[in-house]
């Protein structure tokens, strides 16, 4: 019969191996394709935020039951970035071009490296291998693209999942955190938050080549001089003997280790707790990782017994304007505006503070002290700052937020905050500059707008506020 002829076989057998090799290229797409939803970046006010990575063990594509995916995504860290960085300007298209320019700029930069110190052998060890990243210039070009609401980040920030893993650890290195407590005057439970919000108390302290990664994104240019100012502190650091090359890793943006610190930040406050000659935030024990957050806390001004900040209730006919971080009162003084705690009563005098609406008129208010300013340091989004502040209240037993938050609503696009900025300025109302990027300036403008066409000046970019902007124009 025809088909028992060999000539017949052979391209039967050909035709079926192609099938198996597309079946099999399929697949893989479909595992990459899902390998990049699991860790494609998203922002809350300029905060990097992790869909998901990993939870304890790297997250392996067969565990694919929907619960394992939740407990995974709510379990990730929050925070990629211990100290604040350089905003971006415009979303390109990342390059992807060779690397001979590249080379040739490590070259270059190799010549004011050795100047600043860093000495030959230490400087060919660490680039040994670095070749560009175009995935990390990526991420930094795009993230302004992506938008993820406070009430979003914070139902990840203090999941009933991360509460419960925060207070696992906080078991387990019970003794570790009582001494750094006693010594840098840190709260345990404010120094387990900012871990568990960074690495997920250390189960995801990132896996990128930190030199490859710093240097790619100063030879990128856009951000280039601060970029290279913190690769320079991190051959500095190989320099020191604290870490080998091999085990300097971290995110893409070169923050590193279970606290994620940034290497000038590491330059200045890392700690030795342990005592045995090297300050190691990269390693399985989190030890000089955590009692270096909390020197660093310690350094920029934390009290100890007061509270970062207290969810309070506003009388009716609040004045608006009022709530800025600018005006600064007593709780009592608060208190005889009316301001009450969410428990009812004034709020016990921890010191001057002010009043703080993260979601405008309609979400929870709160009268945030010193210690909200000092979070900050480690990265200035509200959203952060309010994310590690309620999440170590969690960690002590406290209660969730009690206000609601007003879900549903529709956020401003990056262009139409940029529009918005743009509309304010046109009116005399001064942002500051338009870049898409909410910060205390753009606030006060979108207030005095607010102020001079009589709405309630919560200081809100919402998509009520631009149709107003877009009306007197």
């Amino acid at each position: 019969m025809w088909f028992y002829e060999p000539e017949f076989r052979r391209k039967f057998a050909y035709i079926i191996l192609n099938l198996q090799v597309v079946v099999v290229l399929r697949f893989v797409l479909v595992l990459g394709a899902l390998s990049a939803f699991l860790s494609e970046p998203i922002f809350a006010n300029n905060l990097v935020v992790t869909k998901s990575v990993r939870p304890p063990a790297r997250l392996v594509v067969g565990r694919m039951q929907i619960q394992s995916l939740r407990k995974a995504a709510f379990a990730a860290p929050i925070s990629k970035h211990p100290v604040s960085r350089p905003s971006g300007g415009n979303v390109t298209q990342a390059s992807t071009s060779g690397n001979a320019r590249f080379n040739q700029w490590i070259k270059r930069f190799r010549g004011r490296a050795l100047a600043r110190g860093i000495s030959p052998n230490v400087f060919d060890r660490a680039f040994r291998g670095v070749k560009y990243n175009a995935g990390v210039v990526a991420k930094d070009r795009n993230q302004s693209e992506y938008t993820r609401q406070i009430w979003d980040y914070l139902d990840r920030a203090a999941s009933p999942v991360r509460v419960k893993n925060g207070k696992a650890a906080l078991r387990k290195y019970r003794s570790l955190f009582d001494r750094i407590e006693k010594r840098y005057g840190v709260e345990a439970e404010v120094v387990a938050a900012v871990w568990g919000l960074e690495s997920a108390y250390g189960a995801t302290r990132g896996d990128i080549n930190i030199v490859e990664a710093l240097a790619t994104l100063a030879f990128d240019g856009r951000r280039g001089k601060f970029f290279e100012q913190e690769l320079i502190a991190a051959l500095k650091i190989l320099q020191s003997g604290d870490v080998l090359p091999r085990n300097m890793t971290g995110s893409w943006a070169g923050a590193m280790g279970h606290t994620q610190f940034m290497p000038t930040s590491y330059l200045a406050y890392a700690q030795d707790f342990t005592g045995d000659g090297k300050r190691d935030i990269w390693g399985k024990d989190p030890s000089d990782a955590l009692a270096s957050t909390a020197a660093y806390l310690s350094k920029f001004g934390w009290r100890k017994g007061q509270p970062w900040g207290v969810e309070v209730k506003l009388p009716r006919g609040f004045n608006y304007a009022l709530a800025s971080r600018k005006i600064l009162k007593n709780p009592g003084d608060w208190g005889a505006l009316g301001v009450r705690s969410v428990k009812g009563g004034v709020v016990r005098n921890y010191g001057r503070a002010s009043i703080l609406l993260p979601a405008g008129a309609k979400g929870p208010a709160f009268m945030i002290f010193n210690n909200f300013a000092v979070i900050e340091r480690y990265n200035m989004a509200d959203a952060y700052v309010i994310a590690v502040g309620h999440l170590s209240d969690l960690l002590r037993g406290g209660e969730p937020i009690k206000a609601s938050w007003p879900r549903g609503y529709e956020p401003l696009s990056f262009t139409e905050k940029k529009e918005m900025q743009r509309r304010l300025t046109r009116l005399g109302f001064d942002s500051d500059g338009v870049d898409g990027i909410i910060g205390p300036n753009t606030i006060s403008a979108i207030r005095a707008f607010q102020v001079s066409v009589g709405v309630t000046p919560d200081g809100f970019p919402s998509t009520q506020l631009l149709k107003l902007l877009k009306r007197d124009q």
